[in-house]
């Protein structure tokens, strides 16, 4: 029997099947977005009348394979990764995570796994391995069967900034002053937050604090953490909230890292932990009726986090943090890419001094560090951005933990000292992280486990694509080239 066999005849498929069409009945929902996710993060998929819900249930949508990789083309102007002539995937939603946008009510989006063609000459009905979102739910259930029940949690952090537009529709700065912290400022974007919020919960985003950071119109909106899969549909889902805000409220919203040298980029900092038991509790959030199935309300709660310290000393984590913390550190170098995936990422590494990370170390409370232990339980996983994969970081985290967990790792000392100040010092003690998106490429393409997460054809579509964005990016010729250049002769 095939996966998209097994898929389809998995546990209690048919009820939620049965309870999506009583919500489309109860809510008055017409139209389904069926989405999946790219390579580098973009929402895909397909839109259909609600008449059609049990036809796309049980058949799924077929699209071209390329769509994983957003459907772009080379500088040869070929297609990335798969050409016109590869078979089509076939997407099957998966009905638990059917949630109404409150934005327009009659239209709700699911979330789909991915699928080769029924009728591929190879694996026909396997999983695809293009799927990143499929990919980070099969490396986290192998993780929690290989290591007793142990799973991840994680909470992120999502910086982005608000700018204005000029006349054009181009950016035209931010729509508040970069004062990190200051309460007047984020009252400026109040009716821009109240908004995100809004949505947010009636989504299933547990919003629990915000503020102000250090950058142009830049925000911090942080919602509960949660397992990893559901972390990066919730992350995925609050990009689209704010894409549509911006549009109602004719601003930008920027997820790109660096716009501004000389301020703080937008960091989307991984707080990370392992636990074993617990339970899922579903959180309303103020919505009654509930406005889709209760997944997207569902969160894990309690059970044991076996990151908390074991001894008298709160800084040093359990015994199994460490080991976590060791894979952390030896894979750093090779998963910077998935956490930082752009040509852009790397000015913000490159800008030192406003907190982004250096070197592959860790240190307790220490922002300076390539991972904070920022507080007893969790650790703080620093070489992300605001524009990363959310599935492939999460993949690459599980897949270097493991092998920490495996090879019994030690992590070193904690580095308690300000890396920006010592940095003479360290660079024979700590491995550098990559200075640009090419050497990343390198390092991860180096690193046989950062590479373990992403499977088969996954592998193969993100480097096609991240190989050609650094290629163009060599052969552009840009604003810098012409200021340096153009008047250095005679």
């Amino acid at each position: 029997m095939s996966d998209l066999q097994k898929f389809l005849d998995s546990g209690e498929r048919d009820q939620s099947i049965r309870e999506v069409r009583n919500k489309i009945n109860e809510l008055g929902v017409r139209y389904i977005y069926y989405q999946f996710v790219s390579v580098t993060g973009r929402i895909m998929g397909k839109g259909a009348p609600t008449d059609h819900w049990e036809r796309f249930a049980a058949n799924g949508f077929q699209l071209v394979y390329g769509a994983t990789a957003n459907l772009f083309i080379d500088r040869s102007n070929e297609y990335i990764a798969y050409g016109p002539e590869a078979w089509e995937l076939v997407g099957l939603p998966d009905p638990e995570t059917f949630v109404q946008l409150p934005w327009d009510k009659r239209v709700a989006r699911v979330f789909c796994t991915l699928f080769r063609g029924r009728e591929h000459e190879q694996n026909a009905g396997a999983y695809l391995t293009a799927d990143c979102r499929g990919n980070l739910r099969r490396i986290h259930d192998r993780f929690r069967a290989d290591h007793d029940g142990l799973h991840m949690r994680v909470g992120t952090e999502p910086e982005m900034m608000w700018l204005k537009r000029d006349e054009h529709g181009k950016p035209a700065g931010g729509f508040s002053k970069p004062f990190c912290y200051h309460i007047d400022q984020f009252e400026s974007l109040r009716p821009i937050y109240m908004k995100v919020i809004e949505y947010a919960c009636a989504m299933g985003l547990d919003i629990i604090q915000g503020d102000h950071e250090d950058a142009p119109g830049q925000l911090e909106l942080n919602f509960m953490f949660d397992d990893v899969l559901r972390n990066a549909d919730r992350l995925t889902t609050y990009r689209q909230i704010c894409a549509q805000v911006a549009r109602e409220y004719d601003v930008i919203a920027c997820f790109m890292s660096k716009p501004f040298m000389h301020v703080s980029a937008s960091a989307c900092h991984t707080n990370l932990s392992l636990w074993r038991g617990g339970k899922d509790i579903v959180r309303g959030l103020g919505q009654e009726p509930l406005p889709g199935l209760a997944e997207p309300f569902t969160y894990q709660d309690g059970g044991e986090n076996t990151f908390m310290p074991e001894g008298d000393n709160p800084r040093i984590p359990g015994k199994t943090g460490l080991l976590a913390m060791g894979g952390l550190l030896v894979h750093q170098r090779g998963l910077t890419v998935l956490g930082c995936s752009t040509v852009n990422s790397y000015r913000r590494l490159l800008d030192v001094g406003f907190w982004a990370p250096l070197y592959a170390n860790w240190g307790y409370q220490n922002r300076t560090a390539g991972v904070r232990n920022s507080a007893p339980g969790r650790f703080e996983y620093k070489a992300v951005d605001s524009m990363h994969n959310p599935y492939l970081m999460g993949a690459g985290l599980l897949r270097a933990i493991d092998d920490g967990i495996r090879r019994k790792l030690d992590p070193g000392a904690a580095e308690q000292r300000n890396i920006y100040a010592v940095m003479d010092e360290v660079k024979s003690k700590y491995a550098k992280l990559p200075v640009c998106l090419g050497e990343a490429l390198d390092a991860f393409d180096e690193d046989e486990v950062a590479r373990s997460a992403l499977p088969g054809e996954m592998h193969k579509v993100f480097m096609d694509y991240k190989r050609d964005e650094w290629d163009k990016f060599l052969a552009t010729v840009t604003d810098w080239d012409l200021d340096t250049y153009m008047d250095c002769l005679p």
